[in-house]
């Protein structure tokens, strides 16, 4: 199995993303092709046999990725699967793209893997870094609805069937939007909490736009995938959890303010996941009213 990997940098972490690069260089096996997508940046110097491209802007997280995923032809077709790592991150063991191969030649019904995040200081796992509903364990891996963008493998077939990833999302919900994508097309979803990648801890809310593209996506995302009937239930429970989680005032503003532009901008083709689906993501644990 052929694997590629892409790598996402706004070219501000020159030392991070050559670890990380060396890591991915580290693994058994045959290697990795490597692209790094600098996104609206330029880019540091990069190892031999890395490619590089250098956006003029920054597209965002989901649109800097599909141009990584285009680097390996149409729809990433000319791999297997293409692992997907943060420019800050580090692979700590030499294993994990065997345990990728591995993984998904024993389950071809398998597409995506999400990787386990661990602090490289204290070794934990910030809670929002497990993709399901019952995160208190970390170190259980499962079948899951939903996995982290910046650690993980997907697949190239799926790519091809339901395509890439949401480019006008431009940061926050665009792994879930294309997880429903794919459990809807037939695809799996595992954690698996032996395959680390090391990052440092940190708050989502760092990112300025946070509030806002977390509110709009949001919408975008039950408008996009949700069968109508849905939509309200989906929407009124996050509103809820976000009321209860009391933000300040300037967040909740802006909250709000990317709610109404979530129903007041395009969201893009809307393709209603099939009740199927909604029964699968239940079973799994997680419907899609949460």
């Amino acid at each position: 199995m052929t694997l590629g990997a892409v790598v996402l940098t706004m070219g501000n972490r020159p030392k991070e993303l050559r670890a990380l690069l060396d890591s991915v260089a580290a693994q058994e096996g045959a290697p990795i092709e490597i692209v790094v997508v600098g996104n609206g940046a330029p880019l540091p110097e990069l190892p031999s046999g890395v490619r590089g491209i250098e956006l003029d802007e920054n597209l965002g997280i989901p649109a800097g990725r599909n141009v990584g995923i285009e680097a390996f032809g149409p729809g990433g077709g000319d791999v297997d699967a293409i692992l997907f790592l943060d420019d800050d991150g580090l692979l700590p063991g030499t294993d994990t793209a065997r345990k990728v191969r591995e993984a998904f030649t024993a389950d071809p019904d398998l597409g995506i893997i999400s990787f386990r995040i661990a602090d490289p200081q204290t070794g934990t796992t910030q809670r929002r870094h497990v993709p399901r509903l019952r995160a208190s364990d970390p170190m259980r891996s499962s079948r899951v609805t939903t996995f982290l963008g910046g650690a993980n493998a997907v697949r190239s077939t799926v790519f091809e069937q339901v395509g890439g990833l949401p480019g006008d999302f431009f940061y926050a919900h665009e792994e879930t939007d294309l997880a429903w994508r794919a459990l809807d097309g037939g695809w799996a979803i595992d954690y698996r909490s032996d395959l680390v990648l090391f990052h440092p801890a940190t708050a989502p809310s760092r990112h300025a736009v946070y509030h806002r593209m977390v509110a709009r996506n949001r919408v975008w995302l039950a408008r996009r995938n949700l069968p109508w009937l849905l939509v309200p239930a989906y929407l009124g429970t996050w509103i809820l959890l976000t009321l209860l989680r009391k933000p300040s005032r300037a967040a909740l503003r802006a909250w709000f303010g990317g709610f109404r532009e979530g129903w007041t901008t395009p969201c893009g083709e809307r393709r209603p996941m099939r009740w199927r689906t909604v029964w699968r993501l239940t079973r799994l644990g997680r419907p899609p009213v949460i």
